[in-house]
Formats: structure tokens, sequence, C-alpha cells
């Protein structure tokens, strides 16, 4: 196909006034790249949402992603191999790859769950040379280069030195080994190996895999995304936000290695570009998707509050119930109350506070009680 593009393209100039011919080259090479460089750049795939009370554990008993419908699925179709021109003739028979990927309000973190079957595993080694699946996550979109290797600035300061100067800080490159045999379930191409620990990531597998030989592998993980991640720690970094039908960014690959001479045959990825393990610019979109509707309450009262001004004891309090709601009836605790959905109260005295909130609908009442979350002085 990019070869006819070519083709076509030589015409075309061919018969242009040679003080045009520049500026239609650069115009066609960028449209060329633009389009075809970058296939699914307008694909928004999927996160789904577990509800707070079946979130995954990762323990390698998958039956709780069954709760994920089958259209959440990520496979090989949507896949391109971009180092042996490949492109997308590719063969389930050598490679094969599934992907579900959730979410659960509040908490901050992306879960995995990834069948990869492979006719030849290679695993045996210790190093970075064995079969891995490549991830890459820029939750708050930022974009751009993450990594020293790609650095602008290595002409002036050290590969070595840019090390310890955000790489991988702002978004981040986790190379995950398929299996993980007597080492780390991960590397992280970054200078803070420590996400990859828990409490900030945990990992499970299922096989029975021999070196080699054709298998299936199965496993789940989840990960924190951060907008930063310090050197330092945690103490210094900044964890990723994640709301409710916001775009994040974030791609993979396999590096498949089909014999025992440790040279890759494969880089297959999902952004349809190597520059994905190393640039924002080049992941896919991904939406973190509501609960589904099957999955939601009827009814359920909940609500949170924020101190706007301790000396004056001013609240501002938030709905977060969920159904169709008619009425909302808060009492304060201390005497008064509101029929606002988002009230803003102030408290007359000092005290420890039991608020309320009840929402009615046609079909009933919910009531959801805080005690003594709210205090004044």
């Amino acid at each position: 196909m990019e070869k006819r593009i070519t083709e076509s393209k030589k015409i075309f100039i061919n018969n242009v006034p040679l003080m045009y011919r520049f500026v239609l080259v650069v115009i066609c090479y960028f449209v060329v790249f633009t389009t075809y460089g970058y296939q699914n750049k307008d694909t928004i795939y999927p996160i789904f949402q577990f509800p707070k009370h079946k979130i995954p554990r990762i323990d390698g008993d998958f039956s709780d992603w069954n709760l994920v419908p089958d259209n959440y699925i990520i496979g090989l179709d949507q896949m391109k191999e971009s180092i042996n021109d490949i492109g997308f003739n590719l063969d389930a028979t050598n490679l094969d790859i599934k992907v579900k990927v959730g979410w659960v309000k509040d908490l901050n973190r992306l879960y995995f769950y990834v069948e990869i079957f492979d006719d030849f595993w290679e695993f045996k080694q210790l190093d970075i040379k064995q079969d891995i699946l490549e991830l890459v996550v820029d939750a708050d979109v930022s974009g751009g280069n993450f990594n020293k290797k790609w650095n602008a600035n290595k002409e002036i300061i050290p590969v070595e030195e840019l090390h310890f100067k955000g790489h991988g800080a702002h978004a981040q490159n986790y190379h995950i080994f398929i299996p993980a045999i007597n080492k780390d379930w991960a590397m992280v191409w970054g200078n803070t190996p420590w996400i990859k620990n828990f409490p900030y990531a945990n990992a499970a597998y299922t096989h029975n895999l021999k070196q080699g030989k054709a298998g299936l592998l199965k496993m789940e993980f989840w990960i924190t995304p951060f907008d930063y991640a310090a050197i330092e720690g945690v103490h210094r970094s900044a964890v990723s936000t994640l709301k409710e039908n916001e775009i994040i960014a974030m791609s993979w690959s396999v590096l498949d290695y089909d014999d025992d001479n440790k040279e890759r045959k494969d880089f297959i990825n999902l952004a349809h570009t190597v520059k994905m393990i190393h640039n924002g610019d080049f992941m896919n979109a991904f939406r973190l998707m509501p609960l589904a509707e099957a999955l939601q309450p009827e009814l359920k009262a909940d609500w949170s509050f924020v101190e706007l001004d301790r000396d004056r004891r001013v609240f501002a309090f938030k709905d977060k119930s969920v159904g169709i709601i008619e009425k909302w009836s808060w009492n304060f605790g201390d005497g008064t109350v509101s029929e606002e959905q988002h009230p803003i109260h102030q408290y007359k005295t000092a005290g420890e506070w039991t608020v309320v909130l009840t929402i009615e609908n046609k079909t009933g009442t919910s009531i959801h009680s805080k005690v003594w979350d709210v205090v004044t002085k």
C-alpha cells in the first residue's frame, strides 16, 4: 500500500513547478506518516468499571473477570508488527493475545487480565531477553518523551545522569515478564523500580509452560499510574486520579523471542508504532467507563463533604448517590435541614455532628448517615 502511495506521489510531483515541489513533498510525507504510521489513533478503547464489592482478586483465579463483557476484549486484530514489516498480517497460530482492562471508582488503580498464546515460549534467561508484555501508561495525557534514551538533552547531559532526572517520571513503562521465572514480575524502565512493588502493584499467573514449547499463559495484575513518579519515593510522587468518563493514554506491545539465540522475532503493538514505548504522544486513548447499568443499584444514598472555612464552621456537602432521584433531604444534626442536592451549611456552635442524607423516588427511599465525620470547633 505504501509503495502505491509513493509511486502516485512521484507522478503528481513531476507535473508540478519546481518551486512548489519541496512544500508538496513535506506535506505528502506528513500525510503518509500520520495516516499510515498510527492507524488506530482515533480509536478510544473502554476500561470496564468494577463495582466496589467485586474488585478483582489478584490470586490466579480469573473468574472475577467473567463480569467483563467480551466487547471489552482487545485482541491481536487491533495490533501491528512494527519492526519486521509484517504489519497487520499477524498469525494467531504463532502468537495471540487478548486483554481486558478494568478500574474501580475512587481507587486509583488499573487492572489487567491477559491471555497470551505463543508457539515458542522463551523465559529461561534471567536477563531482559525473554518474552515480554511491555505496558506504557500516561494517565494524565501529558504526552511527550519520558525515556532517557530519547531525551533531547542527551547531547549536553550524559544519559547516565539523565536516568536520575525524570526517566519514567511523567509516564511509566513496565516490561512484564511472561512468565517471570526466578525474577521480579516486571522491570520498570525508569528510575522508580519501587512502583512495581506492593502496595503500588500486584500480579498473579496461571500456566503450565515449558521453555521452547507452545502454550497458553493467563495472568492478572494491577498497577498504580502516576502523574509524577519520583526517584525519591511515593512521598515525592503524585498518583494519577482516575475519574469516570475521562480519557487516559496507554498502550502495550508483545516482544516475542522465538528461538534460543535470544534474537527478538516480533514487536507487536497496539499503537501501530514502536514510538509508543517512550513517547506519550503515540499511545492509545482509553476511556474510564461508568458502571454498567445492570450493575448499578436502583437507589443508593451516598455523600461526601469539604470543609470550606474552619473558623466560620462552613461545610460543602456533595451528593454522590446512585439512581434516579426525585428528592433529597439533609439533616445536618444541629436541628437544621435542607432539600438541596449539594447544600452548603454553616454550624453556629462547635460539636461532633451526625449528618444524614435521605433520597427518594417512586420506588422507595435510601438513607446514608456519617457519624461524627463532621466536626467543628
